[in-house]
């Protein structure tokens, strides 16, 4: 039997980013300026969408609850990257590491349900007007965004039941910048092709169906939206889908890059490049995206903003 079996690893060194003394200060600035943004910028929307009544919408309402998975995310991820830009090498204990794994997992899969629930919610807006009301009202709404949370739990406790099953016995370094799924399984001493299948399947019900299910209701909203005779009425159609498409395009771009396209096409350089995006930057540029493309988050900013300075004075 391989010596390795019998020394079980209960610590791990997180390598992150191998960044240039120089610039060190300056990467760690730039990731906290990221993190205050992300977390302001989602708390204003979570704010806006509950005390503004004009904002009293399902479409609105699983905007909010986007901006709650943002700021876990983020928050999970980024305070223990920003300890690796400053120390270079973050010991971190491998219980720990599997936490940070299922926070990951738990968020990650909701986002990719809640997506497919806002385009479901977009399809029958404009697709199904007459039946919109009766079918999405908030009793709906809120069933359907604790089914994501039952759905993302259910999946992350899964992963770890999978992942329990195996004997990690080193080396204990991982080169990321946090605990991914296959950073996770290198580091086991145990066969991991049955795991690897297992997860594979998990990755293509929460990843790859819900994202065919996105296109093929966009295939019908971009249809009727082409049947309206008004150009107004087609503008106006369009602003309402395009925050939402093009989050999900970044989003779901990165996942299929990171997940889906095989480890041997990408330096390790790249994977955390690519991983930077989805787990960083896109919390950061939801709030961006959807205030700046959309004409009620902005009267209802700027109201909340006038209110304030009228209490203020």
């Amino acid at each position: 039997m391989d010596q390795r079996n019998f020394s079980r690893i209960t610590t791990i060194h997180l390598l992150g980013f191998q960044i240039p003394q120089n610039i060190t200060f300056l990467v760690f600035f730039l990731f906290l300026l990221i993190y205050c943004l992300t977390i302001c910028g989602n708390l204003l929307i979570i704010t806006l969408v509950s005390y503004s009544t004009t904002l009293h919408s399902p479409m609105y309402f699983f905007l909010s609850q986007l901006s709650v998975l943002d700021i876990l995310l983020i928050t999970d991820i980024l305070p223990n990257t920003m300890n690796t830009v400053l120390v270079k090498k973050t010991i971190m204990l491998f219980s720990d590491c599997l936490t940070q794994f299922f926070l990951f997992i738990i968020s990650e899969s909701s986002e990719c349900i809640l997506l497919t629930v806002m385009s479901w919610d977009r399809y029958l807006a404009i697709c199904k007007p007459l039946h919109y009301t009766l079918k999405m009202n908030y009793k709906v709404c809120c069933i359907l965004v604790i089914l994501c949370w039952i759905l993302s739990i259910v999946v992350a406790f899964i992963y770890m039941l999978t992942i329990s099953k195996l004997q990690f016995c080193g080396p204990n370094i991982m080169d990321h910048f946090f605990c991914d799924l296959e950073p996770i399984l290198q580091l086991s001493c145990s066969d991991i092709t049955a795991v690897q299948f297992e997860l594979t399947i998990l990755i293509v019900i929460f990843v790859v169906i819900p994202f065919l299910i996105i296109i093929v209701s966009y295939a019908y909203i971009i249809s009727t939206i082409f049947k309206i005779p008004s150009i107004t009425g087609r503008q106006k159609m369009f602003s309402t889908c395009s925050s939402h498409l093009t989050v999900v395009c970044i989003y779901y771009g990165t996942l299929i890059c990171v997940y889906l396209i095989p480890n041997k096409r990408q330096t390790r350089a790249m994977t955390k490049l690519v991983s930077l995006l989805y787990t960083v930057i896109t919390p950061m540029i939801n709030p961006l995206i959807y205030s700046l493309r959309n004409k009620e988050l902005k009267k209802a900013g700027r109201k909340c903003i006038q209110n304030c300075l009228f209490n203020m004075f």
